[in-house]
């Protein structure tokens, strides 16, 4: 299962390449050069690095010691071990350009909805008339990934695809590759009639954390038919803080008692309301966004 994305900032490519170590997404430090530079040689945007590197290291050396080197296609067709920065490194990097193409390669990579992240969201405000799910596959594993591959079709390779590696976040490492079929097909046996029962299912799921990228998102859409359908309810994101939320979640696998407070006075029974739907698409989002990383 292939781990790249590839976005584009003014028709030129900022390739990504998923750290299975770090469980983040990482970025070609030459395609950032290209990008500020305006440079589609190769060769020349590779010199200016080995440049700028070298100033870096003595105004700056905690920027480049974030560099991580991780395979990517150079332009020969072969793979070489290339520089790579997180999203916050990229950030910092770019801030050391001081000139308007730095400025609005800025307001792109953290803003627009050009990324990869704001071109999904895009997609997941249309799921609420798209008709995906039929009520028989609500709770399903099969509904799940079919949200996922409505939010990241043509967007990441392995969008629907449950995961064949084992990954991790915050030293919390999720359900191991090799029993997450196992693990599914449990969940997808939980009952999920009550709030409590929905909740619980909730909370497994996101121990399980299916997908490398986009578990958050698509479960948070899942959790909320089956309140519609069980309960004629859902959630009202905007009325829970995200670091409430966030620190809930963290303690759910041992004690799911915070995140059923937050989401018991979160209810509202306007389902039919898309703008709750959309709302709570853009808080689901937000949810993510972390130093400019979207992670979970």
């Amino acid at each position: 299962m292939s781990k790249l994305s590839i976005r584009f900032f003014n028709d030129r490519e900022v390739r990504a390449v998923w750290d299975e170590a770090q469980s983040t997404w990482r970025f070609a430090v030459l395609d950032i050069i290209g990008v500020l530079n305006e440079e589609s040689d190769y060769t020349k945007a590779r010199n200016y690095w080995k440049y700028l590197k070298a100033k870096l290291k003595i105004e700056d050396k905690q920027l480049v010691s974030a560099t991580t080197q991780l395979k990517l296609t150079a332009p020969d067709g072969k793979k070489y071990l290339t520089d790579t920065l997180d999203s916050a490194g990229v950030i910092a990097l770019a801030r050391r350009f001081p000139n308007t193409k730095a400025s609005k390669f800025l307001d792109w990579f953290i803003y627009s909805d050009n990324t990869i992240d704001g071109q999904s969201k895009k997609k997941a405000y249309t799921f609420w008339g798209s008709g995906l799910i039929g009520d028989t596959e609500i709770g399903s594993v099969k509904a799940l990934q079919k949200i996922h591959a409505y939010i990241f079709g043509g967007l990441y390779d392995f969008a629907g695809k449950i995961r064949s590696v084992t990954i991790s976040k915050g030293g919390f490492t999720f359900a191991p590759a090799q029993f997450l079929n196992l693990a599914l097909a449990r969940i997808e046996k939980m009952p999920e009639t009550t709030f409590d029962e929905i909740v619980d299912k909730y909370v497994e799921m996101n121990v399980a954390h299916p997908f490398l990228e986009g578990n958050g998102r698509s479960t948070r859409i899942w959790l909320d038919l089956m309140f519609r359908r069980s309960l004629n309810m859902c959630v009202d994101w905007s009325k829970i803080n995200k670091t409430d939320y966030l620190n809930a979640m963290k303690k759910s696998p041992a004690d799911s008692g915070a995140i059923k407070c937050l989401l018991q006075g979160a209810l509202t029974s306007k389902v039919g309301d898309r703008e709750i739907f959309m709302k709570g698409i853009d808080y689901s989002y937000y949810y993510e966004q972390e130093d400019g990383n979207v992670q979970v």
